[in-house]
């Protein structure tokens, strides 16, 4: 089938966790791929991945980001029966998981758990019974079977701010036909964009900056990072883009370019030159305006960081859920990234 290679590179990349702020599984993974590309990379002080294409022009440059981290929780509270108390890191919902394994990644091992909600069978006794008639399940009403003391809790280094994601075995992506399910397509799916660009971008007009950015899911800290420290002439971010009666987004391999979301306007001259290196080369694209998001870019071109932003993006169903996005799609940024890249 087509696109072999890619949906086995983003399944390898959701395996490994990276949680905002413990991104250690998806740095080695990045670091290890570019080394085998023999492309120039490090990871900066903000825990950003970078790989740099110099350009003909090594005086200009611009950065194409795709975040690295995953939504989660992160734990609050130890209790003695071993239970524990999670609060969200980023936009994560319990509802969303359902009850299962969750893995809590400790300092010195990870360990898993159970995600509970409590039994069905009661009465308005329990406060349980409002979850299956008036109300959401919530962080602050569900929790973490570890069966496990206290003692051994800490042993492996389980403490409040450990940070928790959906179990391993939880998140293998499936397929179906064209399109790639799983947990975390948000943003892994995204990093083999850029990966594919540090193959194909030999020596473009301009510097490329290709930055897998960290800690974007809490208030795009890596990007806001990277943009501060270096001039950039342009930053474009790689992200999903939800699927939504409210939207006209249409789902199947027509990448999305966004023209605002809730951070802002996105440059209409970076855009322009976006839609050129699509058409110019029979690639689809589709535009939008979206609300209740966010990305590197919206949020860099906001507080001033760069005068020039864009999103590239892929139609996903389940955002921030059990996320469903076209293999086409994903495939088809890359495309157009790398003819906008070469006719700068």
């Amino acid at each position: 089938m087509p696109h072999d290679a890619l949906f086995n590179q983003i399944s390898d990349m959701v395996m490994c966790h990276s949680p905002s702020g413990a991104e250690e599984e998806i740095n080695q993974y990045l670091i290890d791929a570019l080394a085998g590309l023999n492309v120039d990379h490090w990871r900066d002080e903000a825990d950003n991945v970078i790989a740099k294409i110099p350009g003909q022009d090594d005086s200009r440059a611009i950065a194409i980001t795709a975040h690295k981290d995953e939504i989660g929780t992160l734990v609050k509270s130890i209790y003695t029966d071993g239970r524990l108390s999670v609060r969200k890191l980023g936009g994560s919902f319990p509802w969303v998981y359902g009850e299962g394994v969750m893995d809590l990644l400790g300092d010195h091992q990870t360990i898993s758990g159970i995600l509970s909600f409590g039994s069905r069978h009661v009465s308005h006794e329990s406060p349980q019974k409002a979850q299956q008639e008036t109300q959401p399940v919530t962080w602050e009403t569900a929790w973490i079977e570890t069966k496990r003391s206290p003692q051994e809790l800490a042993a492996a280094g389980i403490r409040p701010g450990t940070r928790v994601v959906v179990g391993k075995h939880r998140k293998l992506p499936f397929r179906l036909g064209d399109y790639i399910a799983s947990y975390t397509l948000d943003n892994k799916a995204s990093l083999a964009i850029l990966l594919s660009l540090a193959e194909r971008l030999k020596k473009p007009p301009v510097t490329i900056y290709l930055v897998a950015s960290a800690k974007e899911e809490v208030g795009a800290v890596g990007a806001l990072y990277f943009s501060q420290r270096h001039r950039l002439e342009a930053l474009i971010a790689l992200e999903i883009c939800p699927l939504a009666p409210e939207y006209p987004i249409q789902p199947g391999d027509w990448p999305v370019l966004l023209s605002q979301d809730a951070y802002g306007l996105y440059d209409e001259g970076l855009n322009a030159d976006l839609r050129r290196a699509a058409t110019q080369h029979d690639l689809p694209i589709q535009m939008a305006v979206i609300s209740g998001f966010g990305s590197d870019g919206s949020i860099a071109m906001k507080f001033g960081h760069v005068s020039r932003a864009a999103c590239l993006s892929f139609p996903t169903h389940n955002t921030h859920g059990y996320e469903m996005a076209h293999l086409g799609a994903i495939a088809h940024c890359a495309d157009i990234l790398e003819h906008y890249c070469n006719d700068l």
